[in-house]
């Protein structure tokens, strides 16, 4: 019997000091499963997608080891080769928002055992210019927080360092000084035309490890959207995002809804973060979604549309 091939591709830069993640851990926990592995380590930003571009044709399952940003690049490679080929995530991040929503714990154990498993479900993915998004695609107050916190903050404090460098040294600076920008948001069943403070199009259970949301499907075709928008004064948004927390989102300066696309005009450029990482700054877009863009092991399936039952 041939054994499945599997492409192995680690992040050197994730992770914890003290809780790096090794190949040979890895492959220890993947052994029940004989794979014959190829291991590619990343060397910079965008390169598991050139990997992926690669090799990711000649390989029966991809394994990603990294943070969110890891698996972004991941994903958008395994959307630009021929074969539909599954891919296994072990979250060795700070966050891991998405390692959270698909029920992989944090240790390499239980992400092991999700593959192992061998069960996979579909997943939607976001189309954002000519790149792709998993989880959520974001601007406006504090969205930076996630890229620009310091590697080496990341590496010895892991989450905390979001915590420490974003909320305690920089949110309530940047709050003070932070201008809205004012533009058209047109989504499914609706438009609104003002000053934005925050604005989020999501396909997650959890952001940030903060905000949680209900309701939640990783296949059902739709984005979860989150504006904020309109308030009075800076200080307010603080109010507005603790409503959020809380989920409340009654408030008039709060929009919550699902959405298949979005498009936006504005005549500002503003920067987004797309899963975690910098997106560029864009003014006018076009965003939509990619239902069962791939396919991605996780057994909880509470999250997920049963496909074979829709089709029947």
């Amino acid at each position: 019997m041939n054994k499945k091939k599997a492409l192995l591709i680690t992040n050197p830069c994730s992770g914890t000091n003290r809780k790096r993640i090794g190949v040979e851990e890895i492959i220890k926990n993947l052994s029940p499963a004989d794979f014959d592995f190829t291991v590619e380590e990343t060397k910079g930003p965008g390169h598991a997608t050139e990997i992926v571009k690669e090799k990711g044709n000649d390989h029966d399952i991809i394994i990603c080891c990294g943070g969110d940003g890891t698996l972004n690049e991941t994903m958008n490679g395994v959307l630009q080769i021929n074969k539909r080929v599954p891919v296994g995530y072990i979250p060795s991040g700070s966050t891991n928002d998405l390692a959270t929503t698909l029920g992989i714990g944090s240790g390499v154990e239980t992400a092991a055992k999700m593959i192992l498993n061998n069960k996979t479900n579909t997943y939607d993915v976001g189309k954002f210019q000519d790149k792709y998004f998993n989880y959520i695609a974001c601007f406006g107050a504090a969205t930076d927080l996630s890229y620009s916190t310091p590697q080496k903050w990341k590496n010895i404090l892991g989450h905390s360092a979001y915590m420490i460098h974003g909320f305690v040294i920089r949110f309530f600076p940047m709050l003070a000084s932070f201008k809205p920008t004012y533009m058209k948001i047109e989504y499914d069943g609706g438009v609104i035309e003002d000053n934005v403070y925050y604005c989020a199009i999501s396909n997650t259970t959890s952001v940030a490890g903060l905000a949680k949301f209900d309701d939640v499907k990783l296949n059902d075709g739709v984005f979860e959207l989150l504006i904020v928008k309109g308030v009075k004064r800076n200080i307010d948004v603080l109010g507005a995002l603790i409503q959020v927390i809380n989920k409340d989102y009654s408030s008039d300066n709060i929009v919550f809804t699902k959405t298949k696309h979005l498009k936006i005009t504005s005549n500002k450029k503003v920067p987004w973060s797309l899963d975690g990482e910098f997106g560029g700054e864009h003014g006018n877009l076009d965003i939509s979604i990619v239902g069962d863009a791939y396919d991605i092991y996780s057994d909880n399936d509470e999250l997920f549309v049963n496909k074979e039952l829709v089709n029947k």
